[in-house]
């Protein structure tokens, strides 16, 4: 009896395990496979244009900054008290050609002319009798010039010298010596009067009202604010685009307005610290508003035209000159004439009219790598290999055994 039972036992393991097997084995075939990526031929496809050549201007966009044409240093050629004139001697405060900026302490020099100015009325005379007795013709003159002497005022033009006999007695009697040494004075006397030489504004003051200053101390520094200047610095290489002459559009900092200013100079050296070449704009009739000396601005130039070239991104270049060219489905390197790099762009030639010229940069790429061109060519469709038709059918077969 135990016999049987044990046999009853290993049929039923083995029955059992069987389908577990068959059960597994079913499972699996059903199981889906991973797809695989169908075959196909690997081509790269680019951006590339056709090589056309044309006219081309070369516009400039920099900024610069609003400097004065003129910036002189307002000095004492006298010494003494600083006295007021007509406008305040403050830095920030503005004046017009010809206003009285500040005046030396002169009452001593005024009244030392003036006396000079009595001795020689003395003088006059003294020998205005003699002239009417030996030069009757050169009296009216002479006594007309002693009448129109004006101690406030200064010295009229000494009367012509008719003779040589009038010019030996004129100097015998010291008339020749203390008239210049008037004129001399009164140069003198006007130095203590300080005069503004354009329109103009302090921009610095080092002495004020009620000081004491010396010959030649710098009392303060002055800009011309009716003329005024864009010094724009531009790389030299650049700088040969810019033609003296040129009319170019000054912008304000938005580019919502503009004024138009014109090329004066170029300047003959090269800053050592940024190696560029400064480049001056006037700006004429510029009104307060619309330029203040230390600003910013940004200067568009036009440029000057190229023949026979053409633009391409300056992202397209690899190596300093070289770009791909498409020939035959293929890149090819090739190496192209720059003549003018831009901040984005630039402009070349060195190129074959009708050659396709790839206009974007390429990664990991090599030279003879089959490409496309994007809008030209068409991608290639996947074809299926032999593995690929061979799975297809063997999961076609599982399926139909499954139904069964």
């Amino acid at each position: 009896m135990s016999t049987r039972k044990n046999t009853f036992v290993v049929v039923a393991l083995i029955v059992l395990l069987g389908g577990s097997a068959g059960l597994s084995y079913l499972f699996i075939s059903m199981k889906p496979e991973n797809k695989r990526k169908p075959d196909m031929d690997m081509k790269r496809f680019v951006k590339a244009d056709s090589v056309q050549y044309s006219q081309l201007t070369t516009p400039l966009s920099a900024q610069g900054r609003v400097v004065s044409s003129s910036e002189v240093m307002l000095v004492s050629e006298a010494s003494g008290k600083i006295q007021s004139g007509v406008v305040s001697l403050r830095k920030g405060t503005s004046f017009k050609k010809g206003q009285l900026l500040a005046q030396i302490y002169k009452d001593e020099v005024e009244l030392a002319l003036k006396a000079r100015k009595s001795k020689f009325l003395t003088t006059i005379t003294t020998i205005l009798p003699d002239i009417k007795v030996d030069y009757p013709e050169q009296y009216k003159p002479y006594h007309h010039f002693f009448n129109t002497i004006d101690m406030e005022k200064e010295l009229p033009p000494l009367p012509e010298i008719s003779s040589q006999k009038l010019k030996i007695f004129l100097a015998s009697r010291n008339f020749m010596s203390e008239y210049f040494a008037i004129l001399q004075d009164q140069k003198k006397l006007s130095r203590h009067s300080l005069y503004a030489p354009f329109n103009g504004t302090f921009i610095q003051v080092n002495f004020e009202v009620g000081g004491y200053v010396n010959t030649g101390g710098q009392i303060a520094r002055m800009i011309r604010t009716d003329q005024l200047e864009v010094e724009v610095p531009i790389k030299n290489e650049k700088s040969k685009w810019i033609k003296i002459g040129d009319e170019v559009q000054v912008f304000n900092s938005s580019k919502k307005t503009h004024i138009l200013g014109l090329v004066v100079r170029k300047a003959d050296f090269i800053d050592a610290n940024t190696q560029s070449r400064s480049i001056f704009i006037k700006v004429p009739n510029a009104k307060n508003d619309e330029l203040l000396a230390g600003e910013y601005k940004i200067v568009q130039f036009p440029g000057q035209l190229i023949d026979d070239a053409m633009q391409l991104p300056r992202n397209a270049i690899f190596n300093t000159n070289q770009v791909f060219l498409v020939r035959d489905g293929k890149l090819k390197k090739h190496e192209i004439n720059i003549l003018k790099w831009d901040e984005t762009t630039l402009i070349f030639n060195g190129v074959e009219s009708g050659e396709m010229i790839v206009s974007e940069p390429l990664i990991n790429v090599k030279e003879n790598t089959p490409v496309g061109i994007i809008g030209i060519d068409k991608p290639n469709t996947p074809k299926k290999n032999k593995t690929g038709k061979r799975n297809e059918e063997r999961k076609n077969k599982q399926k139909e055994g499954a139904k069964s």
